[in-house]
């Protein structure tokens, strides 16, 4: 099965491919710059491979993965929000009614009889109109919610699978962080603008249309007199709108860059922490939130005059309608209803109109938004893996041939990988590739797999052009071992049955898959160790496989290859992160499977591939020499200077043999090989209870719980935050009180006018000269209410903005400061992690900015006109606001209820995302397994479970919803109803009637519109929240504690005593079982054993990465835990297995291997110590060449040397080499390893090392075994010795064979 295709859209145009390592080529002009030193054809060639064209949307098409049932909901839930809108002009009908009935009874007199029992008529036009309005804003409100989740899961879904059929290319150019923003941020963006955020609108729209109608039923000269102001808001409107799409969409291209280099930054956490860079790495991230903060800023700015201009014209609206409204009532055109009916129509309607503001934003974000996942969904891609097209070959021997390749990297259209390239590999025959890093023998290989397109030439399989087979299937008779093995955050046996992914298996019953599964985990020499974990084949492996060691993952990843007995076996360096014994028998396994298939092999280490049938031998891009070993070794060319490199010493048995038990310390007083009895390795350290010391001390472990804060505590933190823009904040609540307060006035100066209507014809020159003057206090209200707006909105934007930008570059700092312990939780995933940063910061916005500034309004509103009603008519008043503690109970439950959603699905959606993330951030693996679908199906499942735990909490929200609009009307009917009674009994007056009615009437709409802030509120209290648990977590190694000894005039002597230890996510398992070793200054220590006995976690001990459990690690006799963390690190230096570089120059790779400032020079010189300096300035941007995201640009040799030269910039006094040299090819690692032997001169060296070769003139070999010293000496007394060691030694000897 294939990847659900999506709609797919064709383009030629050229793009511009201006290299960044952050964004995808967009079309544009400027398109010749990178490719104008090539042929036109190949300019082409390469620009599809990387070409994204803009997608121009609008918002009807953010709908296209609607199904016709899916149609017919909306159109319904559009309908209700419709009918729910037009319920409320409605009601002025009635106001104009009843207004008559009043100017009849006091002005003509009538009986009050007559006059209650219109009244009564009048108030169950309420009734009803209240059971209207709660039933179609319930009904519209959930199907807007639920279709706008199931529709924006579809997007979802179609955006992941997408992403999942790009060209590898694509990739290059593009960060698996922006990825992750998409699928998180973006995605959410998209639903909100699908959501109730439309229904609000249509509600809005359908009021002031209907308000519009009614109005010129009733006097259509004053009504088109009045709506020249509604063209001018349209206009004002429609002209600054363009400036928020605009500005909304370079927000979002600023943050995406950010938010892969924190996507990077979290993945690597480790090398960051090792090199004290978190506050430089931090600062990096902060460039591109300034970038962020500018565009929403100019964003909310553009807002602000928004609101302002949108109120100014509202109040002129009233100023015009009182004034010529009087002039029409004096020539007899039209009576004084009808004029209350167009003025409250003209007041309803402008209001429904200011709040479709606020939503307008969300909807515009989300079209957006939708416009960059779309241009991904549309895109075609140039290697379709989801493509039915290509031939199926029914069988095939395996012969495969290249013929005058050329290729180039279309992310480096400056360097040519390879030129008429010819090879030819027989059927069932093993090819080896050698040669120094970046000869291009990784790219033969990302060619047989399709991941790239050849500039020239032909590669065929059989004597097939690969480019006409179909892409799915040729990737399934193919399996693919890399240098840095990737495996999913799922069981062991769950990752080597992708494998079986595209045979016949692949259905299989689960107990045939699983024999199949342990049948080829004992091929790659991983069953014993799997055996020994908690859950067996069923141990969950850990994001990216970081539960396992370096030769565990390697071993799977080996596995999962050889289960699907395939045709063409690909080995990218597939043994080099395996210890000696363990690579010996996966190499028989490895050369046992090899035999029936045609299998090419990249390898560093000679000794695995001297029985090949062929050894070819690369430099630049070309052939130097091929033959077999002897062949070749005989001719004493480049082959043969390899393998000198890598000849282990023999021993010097006459001298030495004499004094093998002198030498060789049996370390920790065990009784000689007898050791390896698992009863011996028990007895450690037990205690009386039979539980070894480390047991005891992690079951009293106490486990950090997630503390829950109140809207109080997240009020405070905001604030707290928000402190250094405190007079903007102050600002902008004044002019937030300002705004609150036009309601009451407005009340008193309506109330005024209608009272001066109420006159016989014989004053009109009266009732005209106090309109008059009414009407110029409007004027003058507009011009206050207008600034008013535009500052309230535009303070408080600045002040969102600073405030989001600081959470997240706090929020990154905070992370960076968690000890490693913290990432290897399951929840703090790096898909988790960057989807918190993204999300978590833009939602506190809901606290604060505009949200803030019109709950500020409607609160004032509701005070004021609370206060003025009483001053004015109390009995009346308090009869009405008896009834809003109703309409604020029902908001509040509703903002509970939508709070307890956000809590759900940020859980739901956060587990999906980390999951995209893991796929999309491996997409090498993915399409190598053909997981594809996969990966797609189990996404599209969990997103589909989470639609449906939602629904029953949108059911209950919405209800609530509804209940508090429709219990507006049934307010008003009741204070219609107590008015008229008291009207009746000349309690009150008309004017007292009408300021404390209108002053209720917007009071009770403000409270309503608090409420549709709620699923903002209750996002941003969620968010608040989880920054709350950030911020307060405080981690066993601190980097940001002052406490702790500053070691002075540090020499480098390091001992372990009696050290247990176990990672803190899986106690169960022992790791190290009571370490004792000793390392003197100045030495070059290695330490050798089997994957899994502890080498790596030694260096982690070391590097304080973790606290043992118990025992002491010394530094020049001073136990570590004592020491500054930053004080101590700062003497140490890492090199780790799989190197990690940043997006960034190669200049900027470096600098980073110490936080303070460094000179060129010393940039250049730890380069040459590396052998890299000269590789570098053959680059055409010398220093400056981007390295691409995770240094996807370069070669794992030159990555590797990059990360020598960032460790020795530190000038360590400790240099840690974890597999430091494992990516290097013999001529590359005989440099390296001597400019390492020159740096170690002086300094104390830890090397973790499978390769023998490379350590054999180390002062002390440790030998591990489980989690303990098995023995130790030199290479000459261990080789004299013949235990461990002498195994070892023996697997790797290179001879004639």
């Amino acid at each position: 099965m294939s990847v659900p295709s999506v709609d797919k859209q064709a383009s030629n145009t050229p793009s511009s491919t201006k290299e960044k390592a952050d964004a995808i080529v967009p079309v544009g002009d400027d398109a010749q710059d990178d490719y104008a030193h090539l042929p036109p054809e190949e300019a082409d060639l390469l620009r599809s491979q990387v070409q994204v064209t803009p997608v121009n949307l609008s918002f009807f098409k953010l709908y296209r993965y609607s199904t016709a049932l899916d149609l017919a909901i909306l159109a319904v839930g559009y309908v209700c929000s419709i009918i729910a809108g037009t319920l409320q002009p409605l009601m002025t009908i009635v106001f104009g009614q009843l207004s008559q009935t009043f100017v009849d009874f006091f002005a003509y007199g009538g009986s009050p009889e007559h006059f209650q029992h219109e009244i009564n008529k009048f108030t169950l036009y309420f009734v009803y109109l209240g059971i209207g309005e709660f039933v179609f804003t319930f009904i519209g409100t959930f199907i807007h919610i639920d279709r706008g989740e199931v529709l924006s899961a579809r997007i979802r879904e179609q955006y992941l699978a997408s992403t999942l059929r790009q060209n590898i290319a694509y990739f290059d150019k593009l960060g698996s962080g922006e990825i992750t923003s998409r699928i998180t941020a973006d995605t959410n963006l998209v639903q909100e603008a699908m959501s109730e955020k439309v229904g609000i609108m249509l509600t809005g729209l359908s009021t002031f249309i209907a308000a519009f109608v009614i109005s010129f039923i009733k006097s259509w000269k004053l009504t088109l007199i009045l709506s020249s102001v509604v063209v001018a808001i349209v206009l004002t409107m429609g002209f600054l709108s363009t400036f928020m799409v605009k500005f909304s969409l370079r927000s979002l291209e600023g943050y995406s860059v950010g938010g892969t280099l924190a996507e990077e930054v979290l993945a690597s956490v480790r090398n960051v922490q090792a090199f004290g860079v978190q506050d430089r790495l931090a600062n990096d991230y902060d460039k591109y939130l300034r970038i962020t903060e500018k565009w929403n800023f100019l964003q909310g700015i553009v807002m602000a005059v928004m609101f302002g201009s949108l109120f100014f014209c509202i109040y002129c609206n009233y100023a015009l309608a009182f004034w010529q409204g009087s002039r029409f009532v004096a020539s007899g055109s039209t009576n004084v209803g009808s004029i209350v009916s167009v003025l409250l129509c003209m007041i309803i309607g402008a209001f429904s109109l200011g709040q479709i503001g606020p939503n307008v934003q969300s909807v515009t974000s989300g079209v957006t938004a939708a416009s960059k996942i779309f241009a991904t969904i549309d895109r075609k891609s140039v290697i379709d893996s989801s493509s039915e097209e290509g031939a199926i070959l029914e069988s095939f021997n395996g012969d495969i041939e290249l013929k005058d390749i050329k290729f180039i990297y279309p992310s480096r259209p400056d360097v040519t990988v390879l030129e008429n390239m010819n090879l030819k590999i027989p059927a069932g025959n093993t090819v080896a590739l050698v040669g120094a890093s970046g000869s291009g023998k990784s790219t033969i290989i990302g060619l047989v797999e399709r991941f790239y397109q050849p500039i020239s030439g032909t590669l065929t399989l059989d004597g097939h052009d690969i480019t006409k087979l179909n892409t799915k299937w040729l990737r399934q008779q193919i399996s693919l071992v890399s240098q840095e093995p990737t495996l999913f955050g799922c069981s062991v046996y769950e990752n080597v049955v992708h494998g079986l992914i595209g045979t016949k298996y692949e259905y299989a019953p689960d107990d045939d898959k699983r024999k199949l599964v342990i049948e080829a985990c004992e091929q790659a020499n991983a069953w014993t160790f799997i055996q020994t974990l908690p859950d067996g084949l069923d141990t969950n492996v850990g994001e990216r496989g970081f539960l396992m060691s370096g030769g565990q993952k390697q071993r799977i990843a080996i596995a999962r290859a050889i289960v699907s007995n395939p045709k063409v076996l690909l080995l990218d360096e597939a043994t080099s992160a395996l210890d000696t014994k363990s690579e010996g028998i996966v190499q028989d396994a490895l050369d046992r499977a090899a035999k029936s298939r045609t299998t090419i092999v990249i390898a560093h280490r000679l000794s695995t591939i001297k029985d090949a049938d062929l050894i070819v031998v690369m430099s630049k891009g070309k052939i130097v020499e091929q033959g077999r070993h002897n062949g070749l070794l005989e001719e004493l060319g480049t082959y043969y200077g390899l393998v000198q490199a890598q000849k282990i010493e023999k021993s010097k048995n006459a001298e030495h043999e004499d004094h093998d038990s002198a030498h060789t310390q049996f370390v920790t007083g065990e009784k000689g090989p007898d050791y390896r009895d698992d009863t011996n390795i028990l007895d450690v350290a037990r205690t009386r209870t039979k539980q070894s010391i480390s047991s005891l001390i992690v079951t009293n472990r106490s486990v950090p719980e997630r503390r829950k804060y109140g809207i109080w505590k997240s009020i405070a933190m905001i604030y707290n935050l928000t402190k250094p823009e405190l007079p903007f904040i102050l600002c902008g609540s004044a002019a937030a009180i300002v705004n609150g307060l036009g309601y009451p006035v407005q009340s008193v100066f309506f109330a005024k006018c209608v009272q001066a209507f109420q006159v016989t014809p014989d004053q009109y020159h009266q009732m005209r000269s106090t309109v008059n003057l009414y009407s110029g206090l409007f004027f003058m209200l507009a011009f206050v209410e207008g600034i008013a707006f535009v500052c309230t909105t535009g303070f408080l934007a600045y002040v969102a903005q600073k405030l989001v930008r600081r959470i997240r570059y706090e929020s990154l700092r905070q992370m960076l400061r968690q000890d490693i312990a913290y990432f290897d939780r399951e929840e703090n995933t790096t898909g988790a992690l960057t989807s918190t940063l993204s999300k978590d910061a833009q939602s506190v916005e809901g606290l604060s900015g505009a949200t803030l500034g019109q709950i500020l309004n409607s609160l004032v509103t509701i005070v004021a006109g609370t206060i003025l009603s009483i001053a004015v008519a109390w009995k009346l008043a308090l009869v009405c606001f008896a009834c809003m503690p109703i309409l604020v109970g029902c908001g509040f439950i509703r903002f509970w209820m939508l709070q307890r959603f956000q809590e759900r699905a940020k859980l739901a959606y956060d587990k999906s995302a980390s999951f995209a993330c893991e796929a999309t951030s491996s997409i090498r693996t993915v399409v190598s397994l053909t997981r594809e679908y996969d990966v797609f199906s189990k996404y599209k499942s969990e997103i589909e479970d989470q639609v449906m735990k939602s629904r029953i909490s949108t059911v209950r929200s919405s209800l609530l919803y509804g209940l508090a609009q429709g219990l507006t009307f049934f307010i008003m009917g009741l204070g219609f109803w107590y008015g008229a009674s008291l009207l009746k009994d000349h309690t009150y007056g008309v004017t007292q009637f009408f300021i404390c009615f209108i002053a209720i009437m917007f009071g009770s709409q403000s409270a309503g519109i608090i409420f549709s802030y709620a699923p903002d509120m209750g996002k941003a209290k969620q968010a608040s929240e989880n920054i709350q648990n950030l911020f307060h977590s405080i981690p066993q190694v601190d980097s940001w504690s002052e406490e702790g000894i500053i070691p002075q005039g540090v020499q480098g002597d390091i001992e372990f005593q009696d050290v247990h230890f176990r990672y803190p996510t899986r106690p169960e398992v022992p790791v190290l079982r009571g370490l004792n070793l000793t390392i003197r200054k100045g030495q070059y220590v290695a330490l050798v054993g089997s994957s899994g006995c502890g080498k790596s976690t030694t260096i982690s001990l070391v590097e304080l990465f973790y606290l043992p459990l118990s025992g002491k690690i010394l530094l020049d006799g001073q136990d570590i835990s004592t020491l500054n963390v930053n004080a101590y690190r700062s003497h140490i230096a890492l090199v780790q297995q799989e190197p990690v570089l940043y997006s960034g120059s190669i200049r900027h790779n470096i600098s980073l291997g110490t936080p303070r400032d460094v000179t060129d020079d010393e940039i250049y010189a730890a380069s040459r110590q590396a052998n890299i300096h000269d590789f570098i300035m053959s680059l055409p941007d010398g220093y400056d060449t981007l390295c691409g995201t995770k240094g996807a640009l370069l070669s794992g040799g030159q990555k590797q040397r990059i990360a020598i030269a960032r460790a020795l910039i530190r000038e360590p006094k400790i240099l840690l080499l974890d597999e430091a040299t494992s990516a290097l090819d013999s001529e590359s690692e005989k440099v390296v390893q001597g400019a390492l032997d020159r740096a170690a001169q002086g300094r104390t060296t830890i090397a973790v090392a499978h390769r023998l070769s490379t350590i054999q003139n180390a002062d002390i070999i440790y030998v591990f075994e489980d989690g303990k010293v098995l023995e130790s000496g030199t290479h000459q007394e261990l080789l004299a010795n013949r235990s461990k060691y002498y195994e070892l030694v023996q697997l790797q000897v290179l001879e004639r064979t």
